[in-house]
């Protein structure tokens, strides 16, 4: 049996089980946001091929050409050696992400009940003009782009209710895909839900990426902390107006594998889950390094950001078999041409023409 079928079947039989439980369990109550929403989709995006991210198509690409991304689960029937999806042509983008500071430093006065802990964190304030512009949680929060965020957040949300899913990582076959763009757009998300605590870790730590995605200093990370010279509290930033907590990556370097596999991360993560609610862990690429499959065998859940015209299903399938089965969420499929058929909506990210670093 392929992975891909293994897949589907898993879906199948998961739907079921849900379906069951929801009629004998009362309904579970998750706040969001009221502004734009469309009627919610099933609430299991995972491994079902509906739910897209998506646009407007009448001038999308001359107006948004900096921001889109998308998500598509599964696939069957293709040729092992195909390229997944069909791919927007790549388009000149002016704007460089990071380029000026975008925040003053402060420490947060204001904790609620709901916090597990009662910390002071370093603030930052994020100004949607000085990010990364495919953050689209941030930069456009009432876009069509950013609805598919919270369509995943929702999937992510109903099925943590029916099984443990706090710590999940986001990883990608090879580089360039999205996945770093995909885990801060989901944890931004995820902190803008009613009475949820959301930390995102850049543990891509080679190539530690979000904090110039955000166009924020940071003088600590994961790095650190793993090699003794700094604690998580004091590593951690809180960024507003969102009220997301990140982890940076810290000082890069080449012994990752090694560190993400001693006991101190399983200690960093161990903390981590009693001070925050959901865990978003950006992982490198794992067609090149194994340090994600340790990450993904620590975590509760892990999905897969793939690019359309760039990855091969043998590709997937090949980093599929390796993975552990059970915590496996889904792909998401970036940089496609695809339409959602109730909506007329384009999908899918253009290419930056500077080189982006995930």
């Amino acid at each position: 049996m392929s992975i891909f079928k293994a897949l589907q079947k898993r879906q199948s039989e998961e739907q079921q089980q849900f379906t069951e439980a929801e009629k004998q369990a009362p309904a579970s109550v998750v706040t969001f946001e009221k502004a734009a929403r469309r009627v919610n989709t099933t609430p299991e995006l995972f491994l079902n091929d509906a739910v897209k991210i998506g646009a407007p198509t009448t001038n999308a690409a001359a107006k948004n050409a900096e921001t889109a991304t998308s998500t598509a689960l599964a696939f069957n029937g293709q040729k092992t050696d195909s390229l997944i999806g069909k791919a927007l042509p790549d388009l000149e983008l002016n704007k460089t992400a990071g380029a000026t500071l975008n925040a003053v430093v402060a420490v947060n006065p204001a904790r609620s009940a709901s916090e597990k802990h009662s910390c002071d964190f370093t603030v930052w304030n994020v100004e949607a003009e000085r990010v990364e512009p495919r953050l689209v949680a941030i930069t456009e929060p009432n876009s069509n782009y950013c609805e598919e965020y919270r369509s995943l957040r929702t999937q992510i949300l109903h099925k943590s209710q029916r099984e443990k899913l706090q710590s999940i990582v986001v990883a990608s076959v090879n580089q360039s895909e999205g996945k770093s763009v995909t885990a801060l757009n989901l944890s931004w998300m995820m902190a803008q839900t009613d009475g949820v605590r959301a930390l995102v870790i850049d543990s891509d730590l080679r190539m530690p990426s979000l904090s110039d995605y955000l166009g924020i200093e940071t003088d600590k990370g994961l790095s650190d902390i793993l090699a003794g010279r700094a604690t998580l509290l004091e590593s951690i930033i809180r960024l507003e107006p969102a009220g997301l907590h990140i982890l940076p990556g810290g000082e890069a370097r080449s012994d990752v594998a090694e560190l993400l596999s001693g006991p101190r991360f399983k200690e960093i993560l161990r903390e981590a889950c009693d001070m925050f609610d959901y865990i978003i862990i950006d992982a490198p690429p794992l067609g090149i390094f194994t340090d994600a499959t340790v990450l993904i065998n620590q975590a509760d859940g892990a999905m897969l950001v793939v690019r359309a015209g760039h990855t091969r299903y043998a590709s997937l399938d090949r980093v599929l078999e390796q993975l552990p089965r059970e915590r496996m969420l889904g792909v998401v499929l970036n940089q496609s041409e695809d339409v959602l058929d109730e909506a007329n909506y384009n999908y899918g990210y253009y290419n930056s023409s500077r080189r982006i670093k995930n």
